[in-house]
């Protein structure tokens, strides 16, 4: 009996060996199936992990601070940082730039402000010309750092000349002249009539010119005193002066 109890024991330890060499052989018993499928799920963090930055960069991480804060669209990234050494500070500096090219009017060197000229920012010459006759030519040179203004004509006075010399009018420009530094600018003067019509004819020795403001007749600073050649100059009552010109020959045309 005890023999028998034995066998049956052993017989049914072999059976279920072979029930569960089976069951692992078609994948339906009881094989630890935990272990295995761990492997992939263990090794998606790491794949997972290296794709996050730009997953966040471009689609809903995109909201997270660090997208959006210093390192995205913030001061560092698209922000008014920029990159430090690039387009941020280039950006910067164009702007600059731009504004100072709109404070001159599209240009630097254009007049901000009305400035007359006058015996303190210019040079004066009055020299007897040849051709036309009986004619001077006044020579205004800006020699201040900035531009000046000749409005109207000057204002002649011959020692202690108690008239003033009426302007031509036909001679009148369609805007002021205005002088950037080192430029010049002219007026002509009538001295006397050719035909001898003038009366009152004398010689002066001693020349001012004067300088006008923003309105007629109004005090522009304070006048030039121009050397005048030794024997002086001879002018009557036809004495009349263009008003300020761009050119000589503008100037000496009437």
């Amino acid at each position: 009996m005890r023999t028998s109890r034995l066998q049956l024991l052993a017989a049914a330890g072999v059976a279920v060996a072979s029930l569960a060499l089976t069951a692992c052989q078609d994948g339906t018993g009881t094989r630890d199936e935990g272990a295995s499928a761990s492997q992939p799920v263990a090794s998606a963090p790491s794949g997972t992990s290296s794709q996050a930055p730009k997953e966040s960069a471009s689609g809903s991480g995109g909201n997270d601070s660090t997208a959006n804060g210093s390192t995205g669209n913030g001061s560092t990234g698209n922000g008014s940082g920029g990159d430090a050494s690039g387009s941020g500070e280039s950006g910067g500096g164009k702007g600059s730039s731009a504004g100072k090219g709109s404070a001159s009017g599209g240009s630097d060197d254009a007049p901000a402000r009305f400035n007359p000229c006058n015996g303190t920012n210019t040079s004066v010459t009055a020299q007897p010309v040849s051709r036309p006759v009986n004619h001077m030519l006044i020579t205004v040179k800006n020699t201040g750092s900035k531009y000046c203004d000749l409005t109207y004509y000057p204002v002649l006075r011959f020692d202690e000349m108690q008239w003033v010399p009426q302007p031509v009018e036909d001679s009148q420009p369609q805007a002021v002249v205005t002088l950037a530094p080192g430029e010049s600018g002219y007026a002509g003067v009538m001295l006397s009539a050719a035909d001898g019509s003038g009366a009152g004819g004398t010689t002066g020795k001693k020349l001012a010119v004067g300088f006008q403001d923003r309105t007629p007749n109004s005090d522009g600073g304070p006048a030039a005193i121009p050397s005048l050649p030794a024997a002086g100059v001879y002018y009557d009552s036809s004495l009349t002066v263009t008003y300020w010109q761009y050119s000589k020959d503008d100037a000496l045309a009437y």
